[in-house]
């Protein structure tokens, strides 16, 4: 029986959360239409932190926004953003709480007529996963000309917290493959 080795980038650090998540996740494809949408908000709500802080945030995320139900987000009002700030398990930022709110009212006018948030996602990178080959984390950049196009699309439907640099990290946990 031999064990196998991973090489694991090091911005993965020892953290067994994080290293779960590179192990598991990160860089591996995904086509479900609400888990991407979850993904694009914990992706907009780490702005301006490390993305460990979100993984360890990430359960309360789940609970505290309806399983990342889009049709319930949308119809969020003041009293639940309100509700929202007063939750320690989560980024208190208004502008933030209020992007998830936007977010799902796009993704619900995107699957209205597109019938797919996954695939107008896909069609970023003609429906098949990047695959970087970065020698080093000198190399890789900060956006890319899809995380571009995606982010100019999306925030054209009303999305926020969607600039190409947050998309380009959205992209690595669903539309591209990283090599360990």
């Amino acid at each position: 029986m031999t064990v196998e080795t991973i090489n694991r980038c090091a911005w993965c650090g020892d953290d067994p959360l994080y290293v779960q998540y590179h192990d598991e996740e990160w860089g591996v494809p995904e086509y479900d239409d609400q888990k991407l949408f979850a993904k694009l908000v914990l992706d907009g709500a780490q702005a301006g932190l490390s993305w460990i802080t979100i993984l360890r945030k990430r359960d309360n995320y789940w609970q505290a926004f309806d399983q990342f139900d889009p049709e319930k987000i949308a119809r969020y009002d003041e009293a639940k953003v309100a509700e929202l700030l007063q939750n320690p398990g989560i980024i208190r930022n208004r502008l933030k709480v209020q992007s998830a709110i936007k977010n799902a009212q796009g993704y619900l006018e995107i699957m209205e007529k597109e019938g797919s948030f996954g695939t107008f996602l896909w069609d970023f990178v003609d429906g098949r996963p990047l695959q970087n080959n970065w020698r080093s984390l000198k190399e890789v950049p900060a956006e890319t000309a899809e995380s571009q196009a995606m982010s100019k699309a999306l925030k054209k439907r009303g999305f926020s917290f969607v600039g190409p640099t947050i998309i380009y990290a959205f992209m690595h946990t669903a539309v591209t493959t990283n090599p360990t």
